[in-house]
């Protein structure tokens, strides 16, 4: 329904780690690229010790869903590498990567931004019609996703910017003016949407567009050079 650009991913939640740590490895660490790259593949390796461990519902669809997920955010990373135009939601980060007035988290909360406005509901939904499910089937481990999620924001705010404190630094407004949970929300909302339209191929294409060109737009306001 929605895998137009998508590449394969790699084999299992295992093979899109390796991707990402061979990802950390040729970029250099200060790349907005790399800041990212960091947190997600901190975020792959949590979830795929949980779903060895036992703690989805469904171990195939938990799968499904993180390597389609992933698969997304690799395929940009590799059309921008190749020179392809990447979609509006990842512009943003990888126009800015290496401008020095942008700070580390602006980098994260990006890309952050962009995997989840606009990959993740696509994701459920390539994941729904691929393994025929109703969006009631991946609900719990959508919450499942999202409690490793929230946890690691904090970490990742009080990693990359601890001086947040400090009320009259910039940095301070523009990122408290983002929600993680918010994000989530409107991704489920917009998931359920994409699956009850998926027999209108054309309303579809028109409506993840314009998905795509609202969640570059916040992107971008996320990078704004700060110094």
């Amino acid at each position: 329904m929605t895998t137009a650009g998508v590449r394969a991913a790699p084999a299992g939640i295992e093979g899109v780690v390796a991707r990402m740590r061979r990802l950390a490895q040729a970029l250099p660490p200060r790349d907005g690229v790399a800041v990212f790259n960091r947190v997600y593949l901190t975020v792959t390796e949590e979830i795929g010790q949980r779903v060895a461990a036992g703690a989805f519902e469904n171990r195939v669809t938990a799968t499904e869903l993180d390597v389609r997920f992933a698969a997304r955010y690799l395929t940009a990373v590799d059309g921008e590498a190749a020179g392809r135009r990447a979609p509006a939601c990842w512009r943003p980060l990888f126009h800015m990567r290496g401008h020095p007035a942008v700070r580390p988290l602006q980098f994260a909360l990006a890309g952050i931004n962009a995997h989840i406005g606009h990959d993740l509901p696509l994701a459920l939904a390539d994941t729904c019609v691929a393994l025929g499910l109703e969006p009631c089937a991946l609900e719990g481990d959508f919450d499942r996703v999202g409690e490793v999620l929230v946890a690691l924001e904090e970490r990742v705010r009080d990693g990359l910017a601890p001086e947040l404190v400090d009320v009259a630094d910039p940095l301070t407004h523009l990122v408290g003016a983002w929600s993680l949970d918010a994000a989530r929300a409107a991704a489920w909302t917009t998931f359920r949407a994409l699956f009850a339209m998926r027999e209108l191929p054309d309303v579809t294409e028109e409506f993840t567009e314009r998905l795509d060109a609202a969640v570059g737009l916040v992107s971008r306001c996320l990078l704004t050079p700060l110094g």
